[in-house]
């Protein structure tokens, strides 16, 4: 990855030229697929970081993730047959613990054989594996050595990310698109502040005469950064409309980037609420898919909101896609980016966030945060 722009009074004079290298983050949770596209006792091709899976669903209806490769001969297990338990690999009939990986029977082996090789000591690739808000998550660990298939799952060290809750009752909605772009320009497409006029243009949200000048305090979190809570854009219907219903003294939203691929969103309204959860998950190094989880207890009374909410979703991504994939074609030419001040800032801190994280796994040491505390851009949106 190319050194990235300081924070220096020299990087406002003229714009950084970056490279994004689409290096791949691992020993983070990631969303594979929505939940309901594994049925019961079925399986389902999935891919993460570059790496081959099989995401299934076991009797109990708990999914599991395995790598999609028998460690025997490489046949993908998605071709074998399971019965809600096992997983039998159709080249060898080789099966494997759905959840640990665990090989519980070689049928080739003589009784033997069977007494000499420690057939429990042999490991289809596994992956913690859990179910929130209608995906499913796997943790992707640091790669181990080429060739092993002796190890069991890495166990992550925190619980898998969930979409933030405010009251006992609300409706939720995901929302999912693939993105033609490596996974660095899709996390600085997605949290870009200055395109919304340009891009995100309709009747019902803004329009490209409303631009106006924006001013937003931003500070530093663990592994990524924090737009503090603000009024939000009062050149939008929605947010009209929002305080017209929920008849608060303030509208107030937060929103937070935090290292892989998070973007937390967050609007209060007095008891009323909406939160989404959005990832751009990396599928290999040149392509992405975009995942939204929103939930709301505003309007729960309305039929179809979940459905209408989903169509502003997927109006919005659609935007997104396009420009994306008019992006791909031209960084064809010329891969590299030019990012100013201060609308471009979120994306340079990315850059240093991902760097730091990096060296500080390569090193060992305690990772070193690029913004030494709370700043104030200003950009016109």
């Amino acid at each position: 990855m190319s050194p990235n722009p300081s924070d220096s009074a020299a990087e406002t004079e003229s714009p950084q030229r970056q490279t994004p290298d689409a290096l791949l983050l691992h020993g983070f949770w990631y969303r594979a697929l929505p939940g309901d596209r594994v049925g019961r006792l079925a399986m389902e091709k999935a891919q993460l970081l570059g790496l081959p899976l099989v995401i299934g669903r076991d009797g109990n209806g708990k999914a599991f993730a395995l790598r999609d490769s028998c460690p025997h001969r490489g046949i993908p297990l998605s071709d074998g047959q399971f019965d809600g338990k096992q997983v039998e690999c159709c080249y060898h009939g080789w099966k494997f613990d759905c959840h640990s990986g665990q090989c519980v029977e070689i049928p080739s082996l003589t009784e033997e054989q069977g007494k000499k090789l420690r057939v429990d000591r042999i490991y289809a690739g596994s992956h913690a594996c859990e179910e929130h808000d209608g995906f499913v998550w796997v943790f992707m660990p640091e790669p181990g050595p080429v060739g092993t298939g002796f190890t069991r799952a890495a166990e992550p060290s925190e619980p898998a990310p969930r979409v933030p809750t405010f009251s006992d009752k609300y409706k939720t909605a995901y929302l999912v698109a693939d993105l033609a772009c490596n996974i660095d320009h899709g996390i600085i497409g997605l949290m870009d502040p200055a395109h919304g006029p340009f891009v995100h243009q309709a009747w019902w949200w803004r329009q490209r005469h409303s631009i106006h000048e924006k001013q937003k305090n931003f500070e530093p979190i663990p592994n990524g950064f924090r737009m503090a809570a603000h009024t939000p854009s009062t050149n939008s219907a929605p947010y009209k409309l929002l305080r017209m219903y929920a008849d608060a003294d303030s509208i107030t939203t937060t929103i937070d980037f935090v290292l892989p691929n998070r973007r937390v969103e967050t609007i209060r309204a007095g008891k009323y609420w909406f939160s989404s959860l959005t990832t751009v998950t990396p599928i290999t190094r040149e392509r992405c898919r975009i995942d939204v989880v929103a939930a709301w207890n505003l309007f729960r009374w309305v039929p179809f909101a979940p459905e209408m909410l989903k169509f502003v979703f997927a109006k919005f991504v659609k935007q997104d896609q396009e420009t994306m994939e008019k992006q791909s074609e031209g960084l064809k030419h010329n891969p590299h980016l030019m990012l100013i001040d201060d609308a471009d800032r979120p994306a340079k801190w990315y850059f240093q966030i991902k760097n730091e994280y990096l060296e500080s796994r390569r090193t060992g040491t305690e990772m070193r945060h690029p913004m030494s505390g709370p700043v104030t851009l200003k950009w016109r949106s």
